[in-house]
């Protein structure tokens, strides 16, 4: 059964702002296959005897064409283009930086942070939380949530949040729930997903799933607000249930059991045809059973800003929800342009394709994941 938060107390909480902030490298299809198949050749080459033995498996090779069938995706933005292809690396080149210097995830998230603000006509005297919300961290701690609310002069508090792809409407969640209590009077959302890091490269199933971005969301009450473009959060709705078919096992332990802390069980991968085959009905389900809490129909919902893995995912929810299949203005793609960006796929969505809304229109905001994780919130144009 999901968990549908929707308090009786007579606060009532908007997105009065959103942010975003776009890379300016980017990695087509073309460019990532050319380099991965040309890294399957030096590895077949390197390994022939074995591989004509079987005791190592041949690497295949992969092709724009099959990416774009499997997934939807044409190109994807990255913060590091630089040895993402070359064959010998595989990896993106980023520089460390110091301590007592900006961490790049609190940068990316700075950027997103300050169109938001801008977007509701907040200062930082005006919140009082902030949240850094997406699939990794850079670091363990000190929190980037904390970074950031230094760097941007805000009083308060701050934490990070790691729930993979539902990592943005989860913290949304919160934010609503801090506002509805109390305990915040305006909240700063901030999804940073520098996720090309983690991406295996070398694998040709999920070589091209990931892209770097950033969103960003102010979260307050109607009394508060100072923008002219606010969403109401009617209500918001959670699902969890373990699963191992969406996994990424990095992590600090993995120094104390003497196995390889970047190998291919390290880095995210998939049973991509599992995942598919349950999530689609467990997402559809949730989207279908939360507006059916506040009496809406699908016929009644002007938008749905759904989570970006797969448009063949996509495609299939809104036409469970639907009965029919969805039209590109119905269920918005990004994908095609950002590819996977984690937690923050329907939020890049949002921030693209809200301007139309008119007062009193519904939109439905969903995210779905590893976990298997669902998130979503019914929104009215005020």
């Amino acid at each position: 059964m999901n968990f549908v938060y929707g308090s009786k107390d007579m606060t009532r909480v908007v997105i009065s702002g959103s942010g975003l902030w776009t890379p300016e490298q980017s990695v087509t299809n073309e460019e990532l296959v050319a380099s991965y198949n040309e890294y399957v050749d030096l590895f077949n080459q390197e390994n022939a005897d074995a591989i004509a033995a079987g005791s190592v498996a041949e690497k295949p090779y992969s092709s724009a064409e099959f990416i774009a069938k499997a997934s939807g995706i044409k190109s994807r933005y990255v913060y590091a283009k630089e040895g993402m292809l070359d064959p010998k690396r595989m990896c993106p080149m980023i520089s460390e930086r110091g301590d007592e210097e900006v961490s790049q995830q609190a940068e990316i998230a700075i950027y997103a942070a300050r169109d938001a603000m801008a977007s509701a006509n907040k200062s930082a005297a005006d919140i009082d939380a902030v949240i850094v919300s997406c699939a990794y961290t850079q670091r363990a701690y000190p929190a980037i949530a904390i970074e950031v609310q230094e760097q941007l002069g805000i009083e308060g508090f701050g934490f990070d949040m790691l729930v993979a792809c539902s990592a943005g409407t989860f913290a949304l969640h919160r934010a609503y729930e801090m506002v509805k209590a109390g305990t915040a009077r305006s909240v700063l959302v901030i999804n940073p997903e520098l996720t090309t890091p983690q991406i295996n490269l070398c694998d040709r199933d999920s070589h091209f799933i990931f892209g770097d971005v950033a969103t960003a969301m102010i979260v307050e009450s109607v009394e508060t607000t100072q923008s002219s473009d606010n969403f109401e959060v009617l209500s918001t709705s959670a699902l969890t249930k373990f699963s191992s078919n969406i996994r990424s096992n990095f992590g600090y332990v993995s120094r104390a059991q003497d196995v390889d802390p970047f190998g291919a069980d390290k880095l995210f991968h998939q049973e991509g045809r599992k995942v598919f085959k349950e999530v689609c009905p467990m997402a559809a389900a949730h989207i279908s059973e939360h507006i059916a809490q506040h009496q809406l129909g699908a016929a009644d919902v002007k938008r749905w800003w759904l989570h970006q893995a797969n448009i063949n995912m996509n495609v299939l929810i809104a036409k469970k929800i639907l009965g029919r299949d969805p039209n590109i203005t119905e269920a918005p793609i990004v994908l095609d342009r950002y590819a996977n960006t984690a937690s923050a796929g329907s939020l890049i969505a949002f921030n693209l394709y809200h301007d139309d809304f008119e007062a009193g229109d519904y939109g439905l905001l969903c995210s779905f994941g590893a976990g298997y994780s669902i998130g979503s919130l019914v929104l009215q144009k005020l």
